[in-house]
């Protein structure tokens, strides 16, 4: 199901435009990601929780120079459902 399959099916059920819908949608987006960004996790109870994961520094192979490289820590955004 897609952003727009979404928005088509909660402005069928609420009596809302589409448009207005879409503009929630992309607000909801925009704050959950820069929550994510600041490092702050977002709980949203009976649908889960969108989180921030610290991956460790390693060492990785560029097979074709035969090479190794350093990737250093860094975060990443996960989704754990409910």
């Amino acid at each position: 199901m897609t952003k727009a399959e979404i928005a088509t099916e909660i402005a069928k059920a609420a009596g809302i435009d589409k448009v207005s819908v879409i503009t929630v949608i992309e607000q909801f987006m925009a704050v959950v990601k820069d929550s994510l960004a600041h490092g702050e996790n977002v709980y949203l109870r009976g649908f889960g929780s969108f989180i921030v994961k610290q991956r460790a520094e390693k060492t990785a192979r560029n097979i074709s120079k035969n090479t190794t490289l350093i990737v250093p820590a860094h975060n990443i955004p996960a989704f754990k459902p409910a």
